[in-house]
């Protein structure tokens, strides 16, 4: 697909935006006021952190790391078979939407979770992640339609500042709102943080509209079939084929599988480590992910800017080694201030290596496909992969040691494992075909 200079600008601003809508997930409810919200409800009068979920005795933080891996676990079941009905229907768009409602709706459902409903705050947290998840597969398959490849890195990364950025300026709204109640004329308690969450749903909802009306509806104008189903099948399977035949492709996976098992952990599970093992307050904790968040604007683009001196691997590598080197300095943060630090360094690296493995991998697709989707769908199956068995063995290992910090070691040998299969990858520098690659 073509586009002139100015509808190309509109249509890469408007791509943008969709991190700008979906991302105050990530922070609102994944990384800040949710987790620590969470803990304060399904904490007993007596202080135990256990909870009965479904009859299930289980503590509330495994219980949230595991209700992560199965949503996750859900979406990369599904989003093979949807990116195949995407790509052969051309309704990539309808899906994003589909995807992009449920979730802001579920988190408008968390409004109603006071901790005397935990199965319902756990099914709506769950349906919100999956409706994040399964948005995010048909939103990074449209970059390689918008962009040409020399654009990828920045526009990537674009994508991942404006997000940040976006997440930023409601997180402080919300956050004043919950100390200071009375500004804003909620009741004090938990009413604040409540309506976070509706606030969060809408906003998501709302700036959907700027790339949903934006973006091209069916670039390839491929016609709707009465068989769509059984086309999806033919169509990853047709994806999957290729994927074998891409040496290099299958190289990078394998390493954005082990690294990511690693940094999405942190993003998921950083607040709830804060708050365990260190005993930090919400304000506390909501600071130290803010800290993330600004630094992790110009870790996007300081990354950018070394993969385009020294090419995407190089820049990968770096960012790897930090990640090694934050996982064995997390279990010896005993201080707020050892906190905040280490929280720079994440926001530096987390960043980069979100933008840059998208745009890596958006390289790595042969130039005449128009399989978009289903190619991303294996690249965002890796990730949900990666967030399942991650979280599941960061939660696994809390609950037989009784220590995050354990959690936490173990997950840079996720990342040594990743180091090792990117030595192994050899980044063209122009697209290429399947049959090109040896």
């Amino acid at each position: 697909m073509k586009l002139t200079l100015s509808n190309k600008n509109k249509v890469q601003g408007a791509w943008a935006m969709y991190d700008w809508a979906n991302s105050v997930y990530s922070l609102v409810i994944t990384s800040t006021i949710f987790p620590v919200y969470y803990n304060s409800v399904t904490k007993g009068i007596d202080g135990s952190d256990r909870v009965n979920f479904f009859g299930w005795e289980v503590v509330n933080t495994v219980l949230y790391s595991y209700s992560i891996s199965f949503s996750f676990l859900i979406i990369a079941i599904l989003s093979p078979l949807l990116s195949g009905i995407a790509d052969a229907s051309g309704k990539k768009l309808s899906f994003m939407k589909f995807f992009a409602y449920l979730g802001s709706i579920s988190c408008i459902g968390l409004f109603f979770f006071d901790g005397d409903n935990l199965e319902f705050g756990i099914m709506c947290s769950v349906l919100a992640s999956i409706g994040y998840a399964g948005s995010i597969v048909f939103y990074n398959a449209y970059l390689p339609e918008i962009a040409e490849e020399h654009e990828y890195d920045f526009l990537s990364a674009r994508g991942f500042a404006l997000g940040y950025i976006g997440s930023v300026i409601l997180l402080v709204f919300n956050l004043l709102m919950i100390q200071f109640p009375e500004w804003f004329g909620v009741p004090e308690g938990s009413f604040a943080a409540r309506f976070s969450f509706l606030i969060t749903g809408i906003w998501w909802a709302g700036f959907s509209q700027i790339p949903f009306r934006i973006l091209p509806k069916n670039p390839y104008k491929k016609k709707i079939e009465s068989k769509f189903l059984l086309k999806g099948y033919e169509e990853i399977s047709k994806v999957f084929a290729q994927v074998r035949k891409i040496p290099v492709m299958k190289r990078f996976l394998a390493s954005f599988f082990f690294y990511s098992m690693g940094v999405q952990t942190v993003m998921y599970l950083a607040a709830s480590f804060g708050d365990k093992e260190l005993g930090l307050p919400g304000d506390q904790l909501i600071l130290t992910v803010l800290i993330i968040q600004f630094v992790a604007i110009g870790g996007s683009y300081l990354f950018a800017f070394i993969s385009k001196i020294f090419g995407n691997k190089i820049s990968l590598m770096i960012m790897v080694f930090i990640w090694i080197g934050i996982c064995g300095a997390a279990y010896y943060v005993y201080s707020v201030y050892e906190f905040y630090a280490l929280a720079f360094v994440v926001g530096m690296v987390m960043g980069g290596i979100q933008s840059l493995s998208r745009s890596t991998f958006s390289k790595l697709i042969p130039e005449e496909t128009t399989e978009h989707a289903s190619f991303f769908s294996f690249y965002d199956v890796t990730e949900k992969l990666a967030i399942v068995i991650g979280t599941f063995t960061y939660g696994a290992i809390e609950q037989l040691t009784g220590s995050m910090r354990n959690s936490a070691v173990s997950l840079g040998f996720f990342f040594l494992v990743g180091l090792g299969f990117l030595l192994l990858v050899s980044i063209p520098k122009k697209s290429f075909t399947p049959q090109a690659i040896q």
